[in-house]
């Protein structure tokens, strides 16, 4: 596959995961509902982040595979990490899973900080490109404890 086709699938397969789960989940979405902690975003702002950060992340993971420089370790986190992603929504919105959620997201912001680690070492601009995704799921984890706490 050529570079230009291997850049559209490393992009088009987050963003289609993300809007896939963000038309599964949206009738679950209660967040207008909840109490929100300082700082909380207008719910219209999270799609436009998520398919900005599920861009990077494609372009992140294209660089590696244009350059070959994917294995079994990058593949499994990134695609691990992805998967962690995507269930969140159904975990906190669907479920209601709210103290569940919290560890959850700890746990994506762990295989976050993998991926940025490994993806680093095989190339500079692929790792630093998901330094925004890291401190999204830092916030969305204040977030989600805040709401938590204040909604139980």
């Amino acid at each position: 596959m050529n570079k230009l086709g291997i850049y559209i699938r490393s992009i088009v397969l987050p963003v289609l995961g993300g809007a896939i789960v963000g038309i599964i989940t949206s009738q679950s979405i209660d967040y207008n509902a909840l109490k929100q902690p300082p700082l909380s975003p207008p719910s219209a702002l999270f799609p436009i982040v998520w398919t900005i950060l599920y861009v990077l992340m494609g372009v992140s993971y294209g660089i590696l595979k244009s350059k070959e420089q994917t294995d079994k370790d990058v593949d499994l986190i990134y695609y691990g990490q992805l998967i962690v992603n995507y269930l969140w929504s159904f975990i906190f919105f669907v479920f209601k899973w709210r103290f569940f959620a919290i560890f959850w997201i700890i746990l994506l912001a762990v295989f976050v900080v993998i991926m940025i680690a490994r993806f680093y070492r095989k190339d500079k601009i692929a790792g630093l490109l998901q330094i925004p995704y890291l401190l999204w799921v830092l916030f969305a984890t204040y977030l989600t404890i805040g709401v938590y706490f204040l909604n139980v």
